[in-house]
């Protein structure tokens, strides 16, 4: 059974710039889902009053690959 979630992307003032309202079956699949959003910044993902997650684009790097060497963050 869905549930209906939203996304919401936080401007760095910390106030929503805008949301996504989306179903999902699960918090793990609302979250999977959100993460599409964090190119654009810090997302928080709600079902209804509950706040799910907190996102960060820079949370979801790809691992480095073996060919190339990891990006250090300083």
């Amino acid at each position: 059974m869905s549930q209906h979630y939203r996304a919401y992307l936080v401007g760095e003032n910390g106030v929503f710039r805008s949301a996504e309202a989306f179903e999902a079956t699960s918090d793990e699949s609302a979250v999977t889902f959100a993460r599409q959003f964090t190119r654009h910044g810090k997302v928080e993902v709600w079902q209804l009053g509950r706040k799910i997650a907190v996102l960060d684009s820079e949370q979801f790097l790809p691992p480095p690959s073996p060919s190339r060497p990891a990006l250090s963050r300083q």
